[in-house]
């Protein structure tokens, strides 16, 4: 009884850590990281890399998207149906444009978080997010996570 007791224990431990988010830390870093891929590598293959959901840059609940300023998805590795897409007015739960927040960020700062209320999709509940946002010249980075 007690093993079983043990394997049901480390099992669970499993499964939590194994579908954890990911953390404030991690976002920024990936996002730094994507940076770096677009200097190294060039934007078109960074931008398909990024897209790709079993690339480099997906991992978790974490990925890279990439928008224009003028709201335009350039990349997006959580949903590559995006990509080519307008998201200038799209609205969070509370009718909030962040996407233009995301935009306001990269222009006056250059890089920061910007919070707003999505759908998880692995809770399916409304849930606070917050996204780390970097500019590239006339576009930004982003990665987010769900707190």
């Amino acid at each position: 009884m007690k093993k079983l007791f043990g394997v049901i224990l480390i099992s669970l431990l499993w499964v939590n850590f194994a579908f954890a988010g990911g953390t404030a830390n991690e976002a920024k870093s990936l996002v730094e990281k994507a940076g770096a891929y677009i200097k190294a590598e060039g934007k078109e293959k960074a931008f398909a890399e990024f897209s790709n959901p079993s690339g480099k840059f997906v991992d978790r609940d974490l990925y890279i998207f990439i928008v224009e300023f003028n709201g335009l998805t350039l990349a997006h590795g959580g949903n590559a149906k995006l990509v080519g897409k307008n998201m200038l007015e799209l609205k969070d739960a509370d009718g909030e444009f962040f996407i233009k927040k995301f935009i306001e960020v990269a222009k006056t700062k250059g890089t920061g978080w910007v919070d707003y209320k999505w759908v998880n999709p692995v809770t399916k509940k409304i849930e606070p997010k917050s996204t780390y946002i970097q500019k590239v010249d006339e576009y930004f980075l982003g990665c987010g996570i769900y707190k």
